[in-house]
Order: C-alpha cells, then structure tokens, then sequence
C-alpha cells in the first residue's frame, strides 16, 4: 500500500481533462465558493481553501494554492500541458485563473478579473474545453473568460462542457403522474450566443485521450 501525503485531504479525484494522470482533492471549511463569499460579505474571516494535487503512477503531491486567508478556490481543469484553477481573493476584489504547469510544477497567474464584474460566485466554475470561466443561476447563464456572453437557457438547462464554439447542456424531462410517470435526460447544443443548434437523446463526456464519448 502507497501512503500519500495530502495534508489531512482524505478524498481525491480525476481532474476533468485530457489526462489520466492527475488527481485533485480539497478541504470544504466554508462549502462551497458561494458560501465562503457570503462568510467574507458578513463580515467574518475566510481562512482559505487547500487544494492538493496528487500526480499517478508516483503519488507525488503538490499543493499549488496554498491556503490563504481571504481567499478561496473551486475544482480546477486539466488543458494542454496545465491545470487551470481559480483563485478567488475576496479582499483585493479580484477573480485569478492560475496555471500549475505539469512539467515543472511552477504556478503562474493566466489571467486576472475584477470580481465586481460578476454578480456574485453562485456556480462560479472552470469548464471545459479550453478553460472557459462560466456561472449559471436559475436560467441565466454566462461566460466571463475567454468570452463574454450570455443569454437565458430552458429552466432544466445545465451547463457542463463545451467543444469549441459548441456548448454542451444537460436537460432533464418529465411527465404524467403516479404509474404513468417518466423521466429522462438529454444533451442541447449551443453555439456561443446560445443559440440552440441541435438535441441529442443521451450524454457527452470527454476521455483522457481528448475523445468525446457520445453515450446513447
């Protein structure tokens, strides 16, 4: 049996991405990166998140986002070579997208945004592919990076990848009652204005090799 030195994080999982090689864990002292926003809005002290990523087959970990008071990080995403987290510093009003570089394990600020210019951090997260900064609340969703846009999406819409220009949405169906009741679940495609361009009758998920799996 390896043993792992993960600072106390007790559960890690694939990053999202092209690669089968790392993993990541976290520590939840406040929940999620919306609850810690509220903490910080009341007026009380964020202590910070800690983010460890363990690398496979050796068990090497690395912790590129140490745990900093006012701050507070969400899932990070694997792309070319690199593995893209957010960095939230709620004192000094800003939204970082760091970059852990795979080959040297260095972290560099990718790009920097005012925190302002996001209505709050409700579903703030990284997708995929390339990083793509997004946040969905209620059938509002939005593209803060590398775009800009958004637009008003079906109430049982979820945002969970992109392709390119294409846009990837869960959407979930039900009807009739009692014996007659049924559920089931599809795939929207948008482009990046929201336009609905296509349905697809069943999930799109992305392997480590980069391939997307079309499931029906």
């Amino acid at each position: 049996m390896k043993t792992i030195e993960t600072d106390g994080i007790s559960y890690i999982q694939p990053v999202p991405g092209a690669t089968s090689e790392w993993y990541f864990g976290m520590d939840y002292e406040h929940g999620d990166l919306y609850e810690a926003e509220e903490i910080f809005r009341d007026g009380e002290i964020v202590k910070g998140r800690k983010l460890c990523l363990v690398h496979y087959p050796d068990g090497q970990a690395y912790f590129p986002v140490p745990k900093t008071e006012g701050h507070y990080s969400e899932s990070p995403v694997f792309f070319e070579g690199g593995i893209y987290m957010i960095d939230v510093d709620f004192p000094h009003d800003l939204i970082r997208i760091l970059r852990f570089d795979c080959s040297d394990y260095q972290v560099s600020v990718h790009t920097e945004l005012p925190l302002s210019s996001v209505k709050d951090c409700y579903n703030l997260q990284l997708h995929l592919t390339p990083p793509t900064l997004s946040r969905q609340c209620g059938n509002e969703f939005e593209i803060l990076w590398p775009e800009k846009t958004s637009f008003i999406m079906d109430d049982h819409d979820s945002f969970f990848m992109r392709d390119g220009k294409e846009l990837f949405f869960n959407r979930w169906h039900e009807e009739g009652d009692g014996a007659d009741y049924r559920y089931w679940e599809g795939t929207v495609v948008r482009d990046i204005d929201g336009n609905e361009t296509g349905t697809i009758p069943g999930d799109v998920m992305q392997m480590p090799n980069g391939e997307l799996w079309y499931l029906m």
